[in-house]
């Protein structure tokens, strides 16, 4: 018998810590040391376990852009 419960459809994914990690290709240190400093994208806390709901993680990454990058971009 499977128990694992079903995603719910209309719940927005998230990520935890190592799943973040592999998603950004950053070590999960520096997620907890971007964190630290407040620098990361923001999380959930459930208990002592860190969720990243994906349109935070989009969002966040949206600030990170590198504004040179559209002018090299044109070539």
């Amino acid at each position: 018998m499977d128990t694992k419960p079903t995603p719910h459809r209309s719940l927005e994914p998230l990520f935890d810590i190592t799943e973040l990690a592999d998603y950004l290709g950053v070590p999960v240190s520096t997620l907890y040391d971007w964190r630290a400093r407040g620098l990361g994208p923001r999380a959930y806390r459930f208990g002592k376990r860190l969720k990243f709901a994906l349109s935070d993680v989009q969002t966040w990454m949206e600030t990170q852009r590198d504004p040179g990058s559209l002018e090299s971009d044109r070539g």
